[in-house]
């Protein structure tokens, strides 16, 4: 229970269709608030005063005493439990990969290492039979098993970022709103009286409570350091104050001038240099992706696919293969080009059904022709 909307009607769906429903809270120790801060008592009165300390994101102080006040409501069990250190991973893997000159993720590594991950082997130890989360993704049931599936909301569908579960937590996993949109789901909180029918969406990353280059720049001074801004062709056309500040596929805030517009195809961190160019220079014909999670049979022969490179990307029409036995890697060909693809982000392959077949995070993109569509590959808008 992360103290939103949606956490909060999945545990009243999950109370009212008899399940015996135990509310968790992880507690990562979020900006300008430490763990040893009391959390408020619950009250289930709309007026009661709630605690406002530090950041108000995902995970803060301030959700926890939402998530309790829930709690109280429906009349669970609820717990808060210290993560501060397991999420000090998550904050490493952001720091590595900006520094790298990669885009991280950092929602899809906390569902993997924390959520179905951490908090998995603590419900473990309740003798709790699964986890349950207020995703908008679904779980389908197949031959081969288990796998998530698009989220009935499409402007909401969550499915992407639950890729890197695996099989094993899958299995013990309940994502109660799946099926909902999110008009219903604030309905329904509104119908039960929980007190946080109208809480706005969190949007930001919820340990950079500002930008995220300044954040990177707090932690790590010296690792910003000035370099050049050069063209395809490696001629310097301006400078740049560290190439952490850019991402692939940004047009504003550049500051080289210049009589079209330019984009960051690049970055190299070894040679702190950020590569510039026009819109057509962004197109990337297919990735090369690791630490592969895929679900059922892999196979080596291309499969028709549709592929997602951003949390809310549109579908990608693609075709993918599973190369290499214990390092595995994961190549995705577009059907058509897609611009901005950045090493770091995750792909993830569905099927026609809008079911996850797997995905890797993707160490390499490349250009050039696009493969011919395959026999029996499906319309993807």
């Amino acid at each position: 229970m992360s103290g939103g909307v949606d956490s909060s009607v999945a545990a009243a769906l999950l109370k009212r269709e008899g399940h015996e429903v135990v509310g968790c809270f992880m507690r990562l120790g979020s900006p300008g608030e430490e763990l040893e801060t009391p959390l408020p008592e619950a009250s289930c009165r709309a007026d009661a005063p709630r605690a406002r300390i530090g950041h108000q994101g995902c995970c803060s102080i301030n959700d926890a005493a939402d998530a309790r006040l829930v709690a109280a409501k429906l009349g669970v069990p609820f717990y808060v439990v210290n993560f501060r250190n397991d999420f000090g991973r998550i904050i490493g893997y952001f720091e590595r990969e900006y520094h790298a000159g990669r885009t991280p993720n950092p929602c899809v590594r906390c569902n993997d290492w924390l959520k179905f991950g951490k908090l998995r082997q603590y419900a473990e130890q309740l003798g709790c039979d699964a986890v349950a989360t207020g995703h908008y993704a679904r779980i389908d049931s197949t031959v081969g098993g288990p796998r998530i599936a698009r989220g009935l909301d499409a402007a909401k569908d969550q499915s992407y970022v639950l890729f890197g579960v695996g099989p094993a937590a899958l299995a013990r996993m309940l994502l109660p709103i799946g099926a909902m949109e999110k008009a219903a789901v604030r309905a329904l909180a509104r119908e039960l009286d929980l007190p946080v029918g109208d809480k706005p969406d969190s949007q930001e990353i919820c340990f950079v409570p500002d930008d995220y280059a300044e954040f990177l720049a707090r932690r790590a001074p010296g690792a910003l350091a000035e370099g050049a801004i050069v063209d395809e062709a490696g001629r310097e056309v301006g400078r740049h104050q560290g190439h952490q500040r850019f991402t692939v596929g940004q047009r504003r805030g550049i500051g080289v001038p210049a009589t079209i517009p330019l984009y960051v195809l690049r970055k190299d961190a070894a040679r702190n240099t950020v590569t510039v160019g026009p819109r057509e220079s962004l197109d990337v014909s297919g990735v090369t992706a690791g630490e592969v999670v895929w679900y059922g049979h892999a196979s080596a022969e291309w499969v028709a696919c549709a592929a997602q490179v951003r949390a809310h990307g549109a579908a990608i029409p693609a075709r993918a293969r599973i190369t290499g036995d214990s390092e595995r890697s994961l190549e995705v060909e577009f059907l058509r080009p897609e611009p901005g693809v950045a090493p770091g982000q995750a792909v993830v392959c569905y099927d026609e059904g809008g079911r996850v077949l797997g995905g890797g995070w993707i160490a390499s993109t490349r250009t050039g022709p696009h493969p011919p569509r395959p026999a029996g590959a499906w319309h993807v808008p």
